[in-house]
């Protein structure tokens, strides 16, 4: 466990998103090298139901869990975020507020609603955990809430296929894969929960868990998109993800095409060419410079091969046609080189050509072929 899984708020009870918590946690979980091999894992159900300690077991991870002795109270408030550790590919736990707890009160499920949604619209994986004892009941169960869910999850999230698995708490005879009670028969739990964590390995190969990559947002535009959802959600707007998913691509293409442009501007091998030029023409200018070009809109594509292709095509045209603007005073200087050159060899050509006593025409046809044929 430790400081590996990098665990932050992501939004605070208030509904506040934590901007800056998840650029650091981006940051320091190397999330934005991923491209689409990596998974998000989401749990909900009730307060005080045991959710943080069964993904710090199944995850390694170490959400704050409740403490017993002090009562069954709120111990996760908004949503956290925390990288697994140990598994692969890339996978990203998600611990939901619990559901029904008395601080909120029985009148505010606003959060609820609006935090299952965005769990619904990241993840691959949804965890819907519930006690053994609670199946069947309909508020116990988060039946009207689990009603609702499903429901804007069939009319928002076509065609990708959302993975729910639903984890049965202090199991009895009922014939499910479920789990002992973490209280009472500890090491069985443990044992239970290992062998539950073998199936989020290669969770994103076919037949996984979050098999279904269709519409996934590449790693490094996983921070932007899940700001923009939340504010849809918390703004009570109708998510188009389609839509959500171009907006996406047109932001994260276009800061990775000016991060390339600025690159180039500020490489050394362009800025010493750029020089060298101002003072007479440079042997393989072209070839040089096309080099350099070619490496950072290798690099662009590299970046932005996830996203979406129309997007990606035409911030690379826009890449170029800004890089090209900026190379095209020291292009003109080395063409004015070679003009200049040219007229040289061209003017001494013909002096010593006439001083031979060879006739104007005749000369002037003559070194037109050697230059220009």
């Amino acid at each position: 466990m430790g400081d590996d899984c990098c665990s932050t708020q992501l939004i605070d009870g208030n509904g506040e998103f934590n901007v800056a918590g998840l650029g650091s946690f981006m940051k320091t979980a190397r999330l934005a090298e991923c491209g689409l091999s990596y998974a998000v894992v989401a749990i909900m159900g009730p307060q005080s139901s045991g959710k943080s300690t069964l993904l710090n077991h199944l995850f390694h991870t170490n959400f704050r869990e409740m403490d017993a002795y002090k009562g069954r109270n709120q111990t996760t408030k908004g949503i956290w975020i925390a990288k697994c550790v140990g598994i692969e590919p890339c996978t990203i736990a998600m611990d939901l507020e619990g559901t029904d707890g008395r601080e909120r009160g029985e009148d505010d499920t606003a959060f609820e609603k609006q935090s299952a949604l965005f769990a619904l619209a990241i993840s691959d994986i949804v965890l819907i955990n519930m006690w053994c004892h609670d199946i069947g009941r309909e508020h116990a169960a988060n039946k009207p809430l689990l009603k609702t869910v499903f429901q804007v999850m069939m009319r928002l999230f076509s065609p990708r296929k959302t993975t729910l698995l639903f984890v049965i708490r202090d199991k009895t005879k009922v014939e499910v894969t479920a789990l002992s009670s973490y209280e009472e028969k500890e090491e069985q739990f443990k044992e239970q929960v290992a062998q539950l964590r073998q199936r989020f390995f290669h969770s994103i190969a076919p037949g996984g868990l979050a098999g279904d990559r269709r519409g996934v947002v590449p790693a490094s535009g996983f921070s932007f998109s899940a700001q923009r959802i939340w504010k849809v959600i918390r703004e009570n707007k109708d998510l188009d993800l389609p839509a959500h998913k171009v907006m996406v691509a047109t932001v994260r293409c276009e800061e990775i095409a000016n991060e390339k442009l600025s690159c180039f501007t500020s490489d050394k091998g362009w800025l010493a060419l750029e020089e060298a030029v101002q003072a007479g023409p440079v042997s393989g200018f072209g070839k040089k410079l096309s080099s350099i070009l070619e490496t950072y809109l290798s690099e662009y594509d590299m970046e932005a091969i996830y996203f979406d292709e129309g997007v990606r095509n035409a911030k690379q045209e826009h890449l170029k046609s800004k890089a090209l603007n900026i190379v095209h005073p020291a292009y003109i200087t080395m063409l004015g080189h070679q003009r200049n050159k040219a007229l040289e060899r061209f003017k001494t050509g013909l002096e010593q050509s006439l001083n031979r006593g060879e006739g104007f025409a005749a000369s002037c046809s003559y070194l037109y072929s050697v230059f220009y044929a």
